[in-house]
């Protein structure tokens, strides 16, 4: 994944703040949307063109008049205004996901794949990157990776995890104001008509993947008519009830289904030339990683992060994020490695090696506590689900159905999710991996049954994360472009062999 100066990109997007104080206003329903301030913000490896602006827009919707917050957004006009048929939303995941971020990843990537046809525009979520933030205020401790993930102690023990829950939903409240009890999943799809209105565009199209699908298809559900082309690329089920505890559950599975790829190439006999393989035999694998977890739990091994050791945990999240793709097979293997020698002294990965920044921290927690009402399930209740979960799913280690800060919220949520259903226009194109670690098929499928005949699945018979011009295959590829340019999707449910 292509990186950049993040903090570059976040002066460009403060400037174009000020910019819009002074040429945007937002005013009651029936005011003029306000205008959109492009300035130049292109960073390396991003497309040379790419532009940032600031939207106003309400820190309530039900008041629209009211207090003005702000989001960011970037644009990549298109190269070919003789080819261009509307705009492309990119859509990032998360929660906590940036979409300015995606679109430099991934702009030139879409320009040459989409030859044209679109202007790409993409925008931080409120709480994202330089749109308005909020803070909990939380401990660094409480906002490594592995805490806020609530990964069980040893042998399953989640007395720790209770406390830290109840710990952070408590800060939440505390600190975390009107901003962050705005935070939620309707609030993001408002925040994108409201663009939609800015950019002067009677209909939109996006790519979507992750959680962005999610967002993509609550969308698509309250402004039916105001979509034109939508691609949903890695799919959680859209369960009402669950959301976000469902799509952690599924983690579960998830892992278990894309584990055998790692395995697979982990023992194969190519590793041996550059000292990455770790089996023999691909059955093998997965019982060398879980007594590896295990010895860490008991011993964590101090890593080259001064303060920071590798426990058992840490192994375990570092393999839940290179599952994601193959190209974070080796490094994930080299720390196993280390871990096998007792003369190393093991590297962290970046994201396990320091504690999440508070405001990154606050919407990740805030949009999954805010969507929806989780259940006050007692603590013996959330123990005996970890105990089942660890002993089906050894490689989670009960992570996916432990407590949560949601559980301990002090704030209900404003209004329950939109079912999404099969009852608005047909122009939703599901792209798929069938071993996905964070958004299994069969979650994908239980969207797939949500939306009925406005969509059409393919189904790539590859393992990762995010499949469209990065994880997954030329048919794929190829399916997506296909109908993001001509309009064409199959004509059933479709598959693309590796």
């Amino acid at each position: 994944m292509t990186t950049y100066p993040k903090k570059a990109l976040l002066l460009a997007l403060a400037a174009a703040t000020v910019a819009a104080g002074l040429t945007a206003t937002a005013g009651p329903a029936g005011a003029a949307v306000p205008k959109l301030d492009w300035k130049p913000c292109a960073q390396p490896g991003g497309p040379a063109a790419q532009e940032c602006a600031v939207l106003p827009v309400p820190l309530d919707h039900a008041d629209p008049g009211g207090r003005q917050i702000h989001v960011a957004v970037s644009r990549v006009l298109s190269d070919r205004p003789s080819a261009r048929r509307g705009t492309l939303l990119v859509i990032p995941g998360g929660p906590g996901g940036s979409g300015v971020q995606r679109l430099t990843q991934k702009g030139a990537a879409l320009q040459r794949e989409l030859a044209g046809a679109y202007d790409l525009v993409a925008f931080d979520p409120r709480g994202v990157g330089a749109s308005t933030t909020a803070s909990c205020g939380l401990a660094p401790e409480d906002r490594y990776l592995t805490s806020l993930r609530s990964w069980p102690g040893p042998d399953g023990e989640i007395t720790e995890n209770v406390e830290r829950s109840r710990r952070i939903a408590e800060a939440c409240d505390r600190n975390g104001g009107p901003e962050l009890r705005s935070f939620t999943t309707a609030n993001q799809v408002r925040d994108m008509d409201r663009l939609r209105e800015a950019l002067g565009e009677r209909r939109l199209s996006a790519w979507a993947t992750s959680y962005g699908t999610y967002v993509a298809a609550e969308y698509a559900q309250k402004y039916p008519r105001r979509t034109d082309r939508w691609v949903l690329d890695s799919s959680g089920d859209p369960d009402p009830a669950r959301v976000a505890r469902g799509w952690l559950a599924n983690m579960s599975r998830g892992a278990d289904d894309r584990f055998p790829d790692f395995a697979a190439w982990a023992a194969h006999p190519d590793r041996d030339g550059d000292g990455l393989r770790l089996a023999a035999r691909p059955e093998d694998v997965e019982p060398l990683v879980v007594a590896l977890a295990a010895r860490l739990d008991g011993e964590p091994r101090p890593s080259t992060t001064p303060g920071v050791p590798l426990t058992g945990n840490g192994l375990r999240q570092a393999l839940q994020n290179a599952l994601y793709a193959d190209a974070a097979f080796p490094s994930f293997a080299r720390l196993v490695k280390a871990v096998q020698d007792p003369a190393a002294t093991p590297a962290l990965p970046p994201e396990l090696a320091r504690p999440i920044r508070d405001e990154d921290a606050a919407v990740m927690v805030g949009v999954i506590c805010n969507d929806v009402a989780w259940p006050g399930t007692s603590t013996d209740a959330y123990r005996a689900a970890v105990a089942q979960d660890r002993a089906r799913y050894p490689l989670t280690a009960g992570m996916p159905v432990n407590v949560l800060p949601c559980s301990f919220w002090k704030t209900a949520p404003a209004q329950a999710p939109a079912p999404i259903t099969d009852d608005v226009p047909s122009d939703v194109l599901m792209l798929q991996s069938r071993r996905d670690p964070a958004t299994p098929l069969s979650g994908a499928l239980k969207m797939r049954e949500a939306l009925g005949d406005r969509a059409r699945m393919v189904t790539v018979e590859r393992g990762g994360h995010g499949l469209y011009l990065g994880n997954g295959n030329a048919c794929g590829d190829r399916a997506v472009t296909t109908y993001l340019t001509t309009g064409r999707r199959p004509a059933r449910d479709t598959y693309c062999a590796n």
